[in-house]
């Protein structure tokens, strides 16, 4: 009778845990993180609505927004579990990952991450969720029972998003800036493999001398599983800046069964991305975003930010681009999904919060993109000033016609597309004065003069950068006053820069958990406040003395020259300024004289000095030769250092 009784309990039991596992739902196709996602059923739609701190739900079947939902401040990228009853969310600035219920429509738990997470995936089985810490560069494992970290990754600079094969056996982590992608293996939790984008090859065309991969946004896998795309600039740094010789929008392929790039694959501007206009000329678009393939692989929708442009790619035919769909409603499309029947494709506006709906046409391969209707609103209300928003647009926009007058030259850059997510690119370019390393946004309305050599004490001064760099404003004299129009467009750039919240001070991962200083960052504050002589120049609030480059009046002016510093980093191809015409050519600048940069965030901003010839910060500390420095010993340069990377 026991023996009975056993047996029917271990039959019971069986029968619970293989009804348990029936309950269980794996994915079994690839995903990667990103702004916008849309279920299976491809009945909803979600998005993380940046800078409106909210995730709305579309309800496709219905035409509208179902709920808008609060979550944590700058949500950047969201997935959904296996089974569909769960959202997460990554929200940048408050270092978590918001899960929100999709039955109760609101956030139900929050998990702590490392700085700044951005990319974030499940495992197939819903157990684990990934998280890509962007400031932290690293990725951690949660395990999702009970919210438990489970590993640490090291990754290196700036991981963005995360994709996962279809087998679950994989992650493909990008590198925003160093053009690398991470492969990790699910097994052991370990980089296995780093994939290097190669250059662009040196060509006496400067235009088809395209340069160095950077900015790579998202890894997309392909239907068949064999390949993944990457959208990404090229930007070309041997040459002087000019915005038909710089700057190139690419897409990169990548070899999923044996994790190397294709390179005869990639997909660059007068070659197979080469749509030619009503006049016979290629149609230019930039800062290429996102991707997305039609269910049976025989086309690639690819997202175009700054040119708000749409390019179809049909892998049927020789794999290059067909159509453009110019001029997409909405403004800054970063997000892209299509509809299991290949009819619809949503893409995601971030500057204008709202989706568009884009009729693909059909399966035939000369089925035309098209959108017919305007884009539907996706929040209540935006938190940001009108002329904050408009700013934010101007400056993330290469549209070339929607302003009072263009920002750039026929679509080709926006001032995103050398400053990087806001903020720097980790590049050096040539310029009429010699080799400029491109300077972070962050506090760059509160920190004195612009530019390296502190030429330019009015905002309005960045004419000279739209028209000889970016080809754009072509029609107006920068000696003379702006038309009031053009004016507002630099007052609402300002605007946008000067808010606090565009570009936070990053919080630095060499300072203690509690965000304390160790006692090798301690030693170097007291040697930089005291034998280092730092604060001669790196003094005050935001730890430099271009603030006090003013006159009479309290204004800033080019007129101080004594705030302007030689340290002995000249180099060869420095070269005298003798002043520009927005300063009535009396602002010259004599090569080797710098502006002191903030130290606030630096950590955040290598290469160091004028042109980035400092790998590090100790290197820029050892390049210091005037004066004003004495001799520090390497163990003192080290602490120094160490103080510097821990500033915020």
């Amino acid at each position: 009778m026991l023996f009975i009784t056993a047996v029917l309990l271990g039959s019971c039991s069986t029968k619970t845990i293989q009804q348990e596992r029936a309950k269980e739902i794996i994915r079994d196709y690839s995903l990667n993180s990103n702004n916008i996602a849309i279920n299976k059923r491809n009945t909803y739609i979600y998005t993380a609505n940046l800078d409106v701190h909210t995730v709305t739900i579309y309800n496709v079947e219905k035409q509208k927004v179902d709920a808008e939902i609060p979550v944590g401040k700058e949500p950047s990228q969201l997935v959904l579990s296996p089974d569909e009853k769960y959202l997460y969310v990554s929200c940048l600035y408050d270092h978590q990952v918001d899960i929100i219920s999709l039955e109760r429509k609101k956030v139900v738990d929050s998990i702590q991450t490392g700085i700044e997470p951005y990319g974030v995936m499940t495992s197939q089985d819903g157990k684990k969720l990934f998280v890509s810490n962007f400031r932290s560069g690293n990725l951690q494992v949660f395990n999702l029972k009970d919210k438990k970290l489970v590993k640490e990754v090291p990754l290196g600079d700036r991981p963005r998003s995360i994709t996962i094969t279809s087998k679950g056996d994989k992650l493909y982590i990008p590198l925003y800036l160093e053009a690398k992608i991470c492969v990790v293996d699910l097994k052991n939790y370990d980089v296995v493999k780093t994939i290097q984008l190669q250059n662009s090859p040196d060509l006496p065309d400067r235009k088809k001398s395209q340069g160095i991969p950077n900015t790579l946004e998202q890894l997309v896998i392909a239907p068949d599983g064999k390949t993944a795309w990457i959208p990404h600039l090229l930007t070309n740094v041997d040459t002087p800046i000019h915005f038909q010789e710089t700057i190139f929008p690419a897409v990169s392929v990548i070899d999923t069964v044996n994790d190397q790039e294709m390179v005869d694959q990639r997909k660059e501007l007068f070659e197979e991305m080469n749509v030619l206009d009503s006049k016979n000329e290629t149609m230019i678009v930039s800062n290429p975003y996102d991707v997305a393939f039609s269910k049976d692989g025989s086309k690639a929708y690819v997202v175009m930010s700054g040119s708000e442009d749409l390019v179809v790619f049909d892998l049927k035919r020789g794999g290059n681009a067909t159509q453009i769909l110019r001029r997409m409603k909405g403004n800054n499309p970063r997000g892209i999904v299509v509809n299991d029947e290949g009819t619809t494709a949503y893409v995601h506006n971030a500057m204008s919060h709202d989706l568009s709906i884009i009729d693909l046409g059909g399966s035939s391969p000369y089925a035309r993109v098209k959108q017919t209707t305007e884009p539907i609103s996706l929040i209540k209300k935006d938190p940001l000033s009108e002329l904050v928003r408009e700013g934010k647009t101007i400056f993330y926009s290469a549209n070339s016609d929607e302003f009072a007058t263009d920002i750039t030259g026929n679509n080709w850059m926006s001032c995103a597309s050398c400053h990087s997510n806001g903020e720097i690119n980790g590049l050096t370019l040539m310029t009429p004065k010699g080799q400029r390393n491109v300077p972070s946004n962050v506090l760059t309305t509160k920190t004195g003069l612009f530019m390296w050599d502190g030429s330019r004490d009015d905002f309005t001064d960045y004419i000279h950068t739209v028209q000889g760099e970016m080809g754009g404003m072509m029609d107006f004299d920068p000696g003379a006053p702006l038309p009031p129009e053009v004016e507002h467009m630099y007052d609402a750039m300002f605007a946008f820069l000067d808010q606090p919240d565009s570009f936070p001070i990053p919080k630095s991962p060499y300072r203690n958990d509690d965000g304390s200083l160790s006692n090798k960052a301690k030693a170097g504050e007291l040697l930089f406040n005291g034998k280092g002589n730092c604060l001669s120049c790196h003094g005050g609030e935001f730890l430099t003395d271009s603030t006090l480059a003013v006159n009479a009046e309290g204004a800033l002016t080019t007129d101080r020259v004594e705030f302007l510093h030689n340290i002995g980093t000249a180099n060869k191809w420095d070269q005298d300024s003798d002043g520009d015409a927005r300063g009535a050519f009396k602002n010259p600048r004599k090569k080797g004289s710098y502006d002191t940069p903030t130290l606030r965030g630096v950590w955040a901003t290598a290469p160091y000095l004028h042109d980035g010839s400092a790998k590090t910060i100790e290197e820029a500390i050892k390049k210091h030769k005037n004066n004003s420095i004495p001799t520090l010993s390497d163990e003192e340069i080290q602490s120094i250092a160490e103080y510097v990377r821990s500033l915020e």
